[in-house]
């Protein structure tokens, strides 16, 4: 049995690496860590430990963009510390032209995004583990009221 710790990082086949560096750099702040320019991109969240979060790799036109419900990835999520979040990323995402929606799981609250190539993200906040509750054997999918969320939750750090 493999019992890994977490995901550690993604890689991406995209269309234009140079586009999809700009999109991830300008949307998340990422670094990059190394690239081949319009071959090969390694990217870092500027909050995280690791040596690349995202890694990219251009394909050209081949197959064109990715056709949401396809076999294939359907999303990245990442996490950020406090429900408050959600709002600047709803923001950044609007103003990026990637907004898609949101929801609420229950356990988690989130803001979905698509990159310049179809590929979702999600940016989510995990109630502290104590609070699941019923949530925590559920799959739920409601709609988001993040200005309730935040005044339920706000300033409270997942664990």
């Amino acid at each position: 049995m493999i019992s890994p710790r977490r995901l550690n990082h993604a890689v991406l086949f995209v269309a234009d690496v140079d586009r999809s560096v700009r999109f991830y750099t300008e949307t998340f702040a990422m670094e990059v860590v190394t690239s081949e320019p319009g071959r090969a991109a390694f990217l870092r969240l500027p909050k995280s430990g690791n040596h690349h979060d995202l890694g990219l790799f251009g394909v050209g036109g081949a197959g064109g963009p990715r056709v949401r419900g396809t076999v294939g990835l359907y999303h990245l999520a990442w996490q950020v510390d406090t429900v408050d979040e959600l709002v600047d990323a709803r923001r950044t995402l609007h103003d990026a032209g990637a907004y898609v929606g949101e929801s609420s799981h229950g356990a988690t609250k989130s803001i979905y995004g698509a990159d310049p190539d179809g590929n979702e993200f999600e940016i989510m906040w995990m109630l502290p583990r104590e609070q699941w509750g019923d949530f925590e054997h559920t799959a739920t999918v409601e709609p988001l009221d993040l200005e309730s969320e935040i005044a339920r939750w706000s300033g409270v750090p997942t664990r």
